[in-house]
């Protein structure tokens, strides 16, 4: 299954139907891809010529880019019910999944076909959310039972097996891993973000000195370190790329950022004005870039004064022109439009005008490293996959990232 269209893009339609307005619209955005009716989450290989996604069901779709044209080269369905989390392990090229149906897979690319491995995550209730650790060598499932499965593979018995994370009231929506590859951020729905040790005896060297301000002596397998108040359910969180920090989006469309060199600091909040965000990446170091219900990513950046703030809405374009006074609208069209719709004018069209059309539900790099990002995805309800390039939005915007 083929689809064409310029890199990062079609106009939103699929097999090759523009996306808005047939012939007489506006041309295809060389940035917007349209793969499937729904995206639940996607990952990129590690060379960024594939990517791994679910269509919003219990399969793991994978296309290859090869230069003109989008293929469809597998589709993973070994999992029962919605797939609810990817991530792709650039160096050893493992994928791994999680899903509603309680089970994470490890799959394996042997000779052309994808292998999955039963992970033995022990919960009962869907996963949420998954991550590789920065060395890859372990990973950390996300779940409703109201704990985090933190699996490594055990070489005695030849398979994946985990030990939970506790201490948390509710659903655990969103993990993310320290760059040194000890220390696990997690976001719940009981209102808080929280940093556990996640060292496993076995797989991580034990540190000599003491890390970001937490004593040695409490880098104990699944010992809290942290807690923060979110005010919401914590919908994504992120440690910042040199570790200092961590971001977090929450159910009330905020934003807060927490400086965790101290343990005892308190989160910067930003409260949008707008809906809630979903999903959200840092840039670099000084910049987060969050998108949700608003169809669109916003840039949040620190100030002089070491607060932050929304500095931009990265996908505004500008409002179509108001009609001209004295246009004439035809007068069944408004008895029409009032008896089945309650409007009184002209019924208006269903098109947004940004990039997405629906929720934006996950962010992900395709281009650069942490702290150096060159172009970044969204996904979501949609089906869309959109390319952002930070030289680009920074030559139209006036920013820097």
């Amino acid at each position: 299954m083929a689809m064409r269209g310029g890199f990062g893009g079609r106009g939103g339609g699929r097999g090759g139907m523009p996306g808005r307005g047939g012939s007489s619209g506006p041309p295809p955005d060389p940035d917007v891809h349209h793969l499937a009716k729904s995206i639940t989450c996607h990952a990129w290989s590690g060379d960024r010529t594939r990517v791994a996604l679910c269509p919003n069901n219990n399969t793991i779709e994978i296309w290859h880019w090869n230069g003109t044209a989008w293929n469809k080269e597998h589709s993973l369905d070994e999992h029962d019910q919605r797939v609810t989390g990817i991530d792709w392990a650039p160096q050893t090229n493992r994928l791994v999944t999680c899903s509603e149906d309680r089970n994470a897979y490890v799959w394996v690319l042997h000779e052309g076909v994808w292998k999955p491995t039963l992970v033995i995550l022990r919960i009962n209730r869907a996963a949420t959310h998954c991550k590789w650790s920065p060395n890859e060598d372990k990973f950390a499932v996300a779940s409703g039972a109201k704990v985090v499965s933190v699996c490594y593979f055990e070489e005695d018995n030849d398979w994946w097996v985990s030990k939970h994370i506790k201490k948390h009231k509710s659903t655990v929506l969103s993990v993310d891993w320290h760059p040194n590859n000890l220390l696990l951020l997690t976001g719940a729905a009981d209102f808080k973000a929280r940093i556990f040790s996640a060292a496993v005896k076995g797989v991580d060297k034990r540190p000599r000195e003491d890390i970001m301000g937490f004593s040695v002596q409490r880098l104990q397998f699944g010992e809290l370190l942290m807690e923060m108040d979110a005010q919401a359910w914590v919908h994504s969180a992120q440690f910042s790329p040199s570790g200092q920090q961590v971001a977090f989006v929450t159910h009330d469309a905020s934003l807060s950022v927490c400086d965790i060199t101290h343990p005892e600091n308190q989160p910067f909040r930003v409260k949008h004005s707008g809906l809630p965000f979903q999903t959200l990446l840092w840039v670099s170091e000084h910049s987060v870039v969050a998108a949700g219900h608003e169809y669109a990513p916003f840039l949040f950046q620190a100030q002089q004064d070491g607060t932050w703030a929304c500095v931009k809405k990265l996908d505004d374009k500008p409002k179509a022109a108001a009609p001209a006074a004295g246009a004439k609208v035809n007068a069944f069209d408004m008895f029409r439009n009032k008896v089945n719709v309650g409007e009184d004018g002209p019924r208006k069209g269903t098109t947004q005008a940004t990039k997405h059309q629906n929720c934006v539900t996950y962010m992900g790099i395709m281009n650069g490293q942490p702290g150096a990002i060159a172009t970044f995805t969204t996904s979501g309800v949609d089906g869309r996959i959109v390319f952002w390039h930070t030289q680009k939005l920074s030559q139209q915007h006036s920013i820097q990232f």
